[in-house]
């Protein structure tokens, strides 16, 4: 591993619901120490856990002290916050993408154990916004010289699961637990799939 990865702050985004409290969960697995609160526990929605660390979503309003401490480790950073996290540092950016039926189709189960109203904007708005949002949060990552990003499929997981292990492993150059990352991957918790639902 080079002093540049091992200093490097793992960046684990992507849309909500598109599977990036897996990824930190595989990452755990596999050796990545991770940086969570614990404030948001384990439900019906995620039953492994969240992996979020709420002082990352005050990012816009300049809380980044902590980033410094987060060398080395991973953290989960919703797309919309990338832009704000300080420059002076070098991140690995691992970036879920999952088709967008499916994250609107998670979303709205969510929404439904929460007793919200899921139909608020409709799916055809919400894909369209998604979409406008995510080409401009990868052009503005292919700008920046100090993020390396790696994009991992949330459904090629489940299809080729040890190739995508192996992907993420050579990414971050730390001798990870694949095998542990790979156990990690459990098909009934993908329960949103294209056309079975």
């Amino acid at each position: 591993m080079t002093d540049r990865a091992r200093k490097s702050v793992v960046i684990v985004s992507g849309l909500p619901r598109s599977g990036t409290s897996l990824m930190m969960n595989m990452l755990q697995s596999g050796g990545v120490p991770v940086v969570t609160d614990q404030i948001r526990t384990a439900d019906e929605d995620n039953p492994k856990g969240y992996y979020e660390f709420e002082r990352s979503k005050a990012l816009k309003e300049g809380d980044f002290t902590w980033v410094e401490e987060a060398g080395g480790k991973a953290v989960k950073v919703i797309s919309a916050l990338l832009r704000y996290l300080p420059n002076e540092y070098d991140y690995k950016v691992i970036f879920m993408l999952r088709d967008l039926q499916e994250v609107l189709d998670s979303q709205r189960q969510m929404l439904i154990r929460r007793g919200q109203n899921p139909e608020s904007v409709p799916d055809a708005e919400m894909k369209l916004i998604y979409q406008k949002h995510l080409a401009g949060v990868k052009a503005w990552l292919a700008s920046q010289a100090n993020f390396q990003v790696l994009e991992i499929s949330y459904s090629q997981l489940f299809v080729t699961p040890k190739e995508n292990v192996a992907q993420i492993c050579a990414f971050l150059e730390r001798g990870l637990d694949a095998a542990a990352m790979q156990a990690v991957i459990d098909v009934n918790l993908y329960r949103q799939r294209k056309g079975r639902v």
